[in-house]
């Protein structure tokens, strides 16, 4: 098969990757600076739970949906609830990594700019975090909905979330957990040519339902990071592949384009090199 007709899910970009370790040494260096942007943002409880009431109060006055009406659906079944709390607890960062580690080692090239979009986005969710510190649905009373996690389990949170020390209960605008997931499911559309490559989105679709549905997120921490992804999607664009470079071997000199036999003296030859003397 030629170069050119080779499908766009098997080029050879691997040129394109970068040093191994450098990418490790960076993307720790991004959780990191993520857990402590988390952190900074500890202390503002009564500010976030003023604005956790400003939140809810804006998504009635423009008739977003109700966060009860999906909780309400989980709540039928013990089993369901549960496994939207494990989905919410595990998959956000397993899914992440698994698919940076995928696209270094099959599209480096995707991997460099799912990485750059990845950077970018989760350092405008922290500083919204600073900016505006939010009290999920499940910790404000006037939504009236069940914090799932501590009551059916398993939980990533503390049970008093002004002293937890492993996790910014107040960070819920916007939803790094619905960004993350829509760009792993946008970079696997991108990246793969399959048939099946559109059922990737099932995954932010998935998170979308879980982190609604258990209270820890508001309908409009997900409008939100959508709004930040896009932007960032629009600001930094996939680079261009590089064309495949193919060896093309020289004529061969049975194979030459003009007769190199000298004429007969006194004769003209029509098979003169071009750009000869005339």
């Amino acid at each position: 098969m030629f170069a050119g007709s080779r499908p766009a899910d098997r080029e050879p970009d691997t040129s394109a990757r970068p040093p191994l370790v450098r990418e490790l040494l960076l993307v720790v260096g991004l959780f990191v600076i993520y857990k402590f942007g988390r952190q900074a943002a500890n202390g503002h409880v009564d500010e976030a739970y003023h604005n956790a009431g400003r939140v809810w109060d804006l998504e009635r006055a423009v008739h977003l949906p109700d966060e009860g009406a999906v909780q309400g659906l989980l709540l039928h079944d013990e089993t369901l609830i549960h496994l939207a709390n494990t989905y919410y607890a595990t998959v956000h960062f397993p899914a992440t990594l698994l698919f940076l580690a995928w696209l270094y080692w099959r599209r480096p090239r995707h991997y460099i700019w799912s990485r750059r979009i990845l950077a970018v986005l989760t350092g405008a969710a922290l500083a919204l975090h600073l900016l505006f510190p939010l009290a999920p649905p499940r910790l404000l009373a006037a939504t009236g909905l069940v914090d799932t996690g501590q009551v059916y389990g398993p939980t990533v949170y503390g049970a008093t979330p002004a002293t937890d020390s492993m996790a910014n209960q107040f960070a819920a605008m916007p939803s790094l957990h619905f960004g993350w997931a829509v760009m792993v499911g946008v970079g696997l559309v991108v990246a793969t040519r399959s048939r099946w490559r559109w059922l990737w989105l099932l995954h932010p679709a998935i998170t979308l339902l879980v982190i609604v549905g258990t209270a820890n997120h508001y309908w409009l921490d997900s409008i939100v990071v959508a709004a930040l992804l896009a932007v960032a999607l629009a600001a930094l664009r996939l680079p261009r592949a590089e064309p495949l470079r193919t060896h093309v071997p020289w004529p061969s000199y049975a194979g030459a384009p003009y007769n190199t036999a000298v004429p007969a003296q006194g004769t003209s030859s029509s098979y003169a090199p071009t750009g000869g003397r005339r």
